[in-house]
């Protein structure tokens, strides 16, 4: 570590590991140190204070941003996590109890740890804000659309960069046009963007809905979750670990929701075989049903683990979509290349790499630089 100038912290909670980051304090912030911690959240605590603890010896931290998952019907821009917000984010958890609670504990850990540094809440759900009302809401009585029970749409730090970035390599009228971004990775989305703003997304309520995960059931038929509950007498919670960690890829095969090691296995597994079938079978659909909504499509942009290092997945994906111009350059695909489609193509297919951490302290800047 070489800078003295003022940092920040961004800290970006998943469902299978916790990535951490430090940046400097700058309206385009520049990265100092990067790390992976494996597992749970809350069982990242003592491994990401000691990280944090190691990389700002010799730096002062100007603030720690956190990607949070559900900002509700309340929360649209970056909040600093005052003792009001988190007591709104602890009413909150029934929408996301699978990931508040845990990002919670995290805040609280780190304020009880480095008192007095400012932690900003950075909301996965605010790129999808001004859904469109067909879209936003549920086909549900209105009195729980009152609640608040609608369809939030999640990854969005992720879908922000990924538009920022197109903006960067392909220019503004790449970005303002037609859009479907695929972030896919042990929980996957994807999202039809369309003059720069969000007009569909596979999730819904929770970050369960949509195409199937790793562990994540995906859509369901209602039916088969009131006939679970009835017949295995399961409670609300039991339902909702289920679904959340022994469903999706993991539930058809009954080994492993890991796509690489069911890439690994299915030539002689037909659950493996299956399983992979099932999750390209599920985003090609997604990729019609959103182009549908966005009225043609001009960009396909892969991110996220899968999306951004799997070639062979694309590729299923891809596979019978040429009607809405999709077409794959086998080469470009295998060596993960900025631009996999063919020249001729009329859609263009992209990987590029997400930066949610970068995002973080994009929005802490604008935060600090406000006050």
């Amino acid at each position: 570590m070489t800078t003295t100038a003022p940092t920040v912290v961004a800290i970006n909670a998943g469902s299978s590991s916790l990535k951490c980051a430090l940046f400097t304090t700058e309206t385009e912030p520049r990265p100092l140190a990067r790390e992976t911690l494996d597992g749970a959240a809350s069982s990242c605590i003592p491994r990401l204070l000691a990280w944090i603890d190691q990389h700002t010896q010799a730096v002062s931290v100007s603030a720690i941003g956190h990607r949070i998952v559900h900002g509700g019907p309340e929360y649209r821009d970056p909040q600093r996590l005052t003792p009001a917000v988190l007591e709104t984010l602890r009413r909150l958890i029934p929408f996301a109890p699978n990931h508040l609670p845990d990002e919670i504990a995290l805040v609280e850990a780190i304020d009880r740890h480095r008192p007095g540094v400012s932690q900003i809440a950075c909301f996965d759900t605010a790129f999808h804000a001004d859904l469109p009302e067909v879209a936003r809401r549920l086909p549900i009585p209105a009195s729980y659309d009152a609640q608040g029970v609608c369809r939030y749409g999640f990854h969005g730090l992720s879908y922000a960069f990924l538009l920022h970035e197109l903006e960067r390599v392909a220019g503004p009228d790449a970005a303002a046009g037609r859009i479907v971004l695929a972030h896919l990775g042990n929980g996957s989305s994807l999202a039809a963007v369309r003059r720069g703003r969000s007009v569909d997304t596979t999730m819904a309520f929770t970050p369960i809905g949509g195409v199937v995960m790793s562990t994540r059931s995906g859509d369901l038929d209602p039916g088969v979750v009131t006939y679970l509950a009835r017949s295995e007498r399961l409670s609300a919670d039991q339902v909702e670990e289920l679904l959340s960690h022994r469903a999706g890829l993991l539930g058809i095969s009954g080994t492993s929701g890991d796509m690489r090691t069911l890439l690994t296995r299915e030539a002689a597994d037909a659950s493996c075989r299956l399983a992979v079938a099932a999750y390209a079978y599920g985003i090609k659909k997604a990729i019609g049903a959103l182009t549908a909504a966005l009225g043609g499509l001009d960009t396909l942009v892969f991110s996220g683990g899968i999306g951004e290092h799997v070639p062979e997945v694309r590729a299923r994906i891809c596979d019978g979509l040429t009607f809405l111009g999709i077409e794959l350059d086998p080469v470009r695909n295998g060596t993960n290349a900025p631009i996999i489609s063919l020249s001729a193509a009329r859609a263009v297919v992209r990987v590029i790499a997400t930066d949610e951490e970068l995002m973080i302290a994009r929005a802490v800047h604008r935060v600090l630089d406000a006050s």
